[in-house]
């Protein structure tokens, strides 16, 4: 419909002779359009001419018969129209895009975390999704290692769990700490009794974490070990078997020694705090969801 040197380059200046020629037909030629446009009828009449060029055909007749537009013209206004109309949208959709949040994110979240844990990590994204926001949010749940290893890959934003605070390509916020207490389950000799003789652990086969980074904080150090647990569950089992002892999240052990299935071996002398943190990539620039979700982690974690 335009000329084919205007389609192949529209202009700033195209778009102002547009305006001008949309504003000459609603007001009913050049003559009415001066007060508008502020320009005399001259000018319109040399701009009027110079959008005829560009397009390559007349768009209006005038004269004595006064001012008429041509077939074309026609065309060209109703096209005009729908283009205008068109930037509109657009500038409301690039004004709405500016303050809105968009994009994915990858989030790492640390195995068998406590009930309040999680509870505020909903809260978190229950804030985040009050924000103007259309962001694609994945949740999840593996080992400490693997989730270091899925930040320093790219594949996971953020990560919440203990981790080893050796990779000096990640950034690390302190969130929480969990306690852990060392247990004995049912049927072993250490569940019935009085007090524990801090000697009696010497002998006793410990459950093995080979995956964690805590291991060296532990107060007690098994001298023995068979049994072997990258996972909290696995550790639980081994524990309730009352073949072994081992080191387990207070949180985790609750339930069953409410039910006196586990036992807690001198909680005050060897249980410890293990900190969690909220850990991200040094070197890559953050998305503003990304930061906005930190911000309001961060949020529900300071409560």
């Amino acid at each position: 419909m335009f000329g084919a040197a205007m389609l192949s380059q529209l202009r700033d200046l195209d778009l102002q002779l547009l305006r001008l020629f949309v504003s000459v037909v609603e007001n009913g030629g050049f003559s009415a359009a001066q007060g508008e446009l502020g320009i005399g009828q001259s000018t319109i009449s040399t701009q009027m001419a110079k959008l005829e060029t560009r397009l390559g055909f007349r768009l209006c007749e005038r004269g004595k018969a006064g001012f008429r537009l041509t077939p074309k013209g026609e065309q060209v206004l109703a096209a005009t129209r729908k283009l205008f109309a068109a930037i509109e949208v657009f500038k409301g959709e690039a004004q709405g895009m500016a303050d809105k949040l968009l994009g994915e994110l990858h989030i790492g979240l640390s195995e068998a975390l406590a009930d309040e844990v999680l509870q505020r990590v909903a809260a978190a994204i229950e804030r985040f999704r009050r924000r103007n926001q259309d962001v694609q949010i994945e949740l999840l749940s593996a080992m400490p290692g693997e989730l270091e290893r899925r930040l320093l890959q790219g594949q996971l934003q953020l990560a919440i769990g203990y981790f080893s605070g050796n990779q000096t390509a990640l950034d690390y916020h302190l969130l929480f700490n969990e306690r852990q207490q060392l247990y004995c389950g049912q049927g072993h000799p250490l569940f019935i009794g009085g007090a524990v003789d801090p000697h009696e652990l010497a002998g006793c086969d410990g459950v093995l974490h080979p995956y964690r980074f805590i291991s060296a904080d532990e107060p007690w150090q098994a001298g023995l070990s068979s049994a072997r647990s990258e996972q909290v569950e696995g550790s639980l089992a081994f524990i309730l078997s009352g073949a072994h002892i081992g080191y387990l999240p207070e949180h985790i052990a609750a339930p069953w020694e409410a039910r006196g299935q586990l036992r807690a071996l001198l909680p005050p002398q060897l249980g410890f705090d293990v900190a969690f943190h909220l850990a991200r990539h040094r070197a890559r620039q953050p998305s503003e969801a990304q930061l906005a979700l930190e911000e309001d982690l961060l949020a529900a974690f300071a409560g």
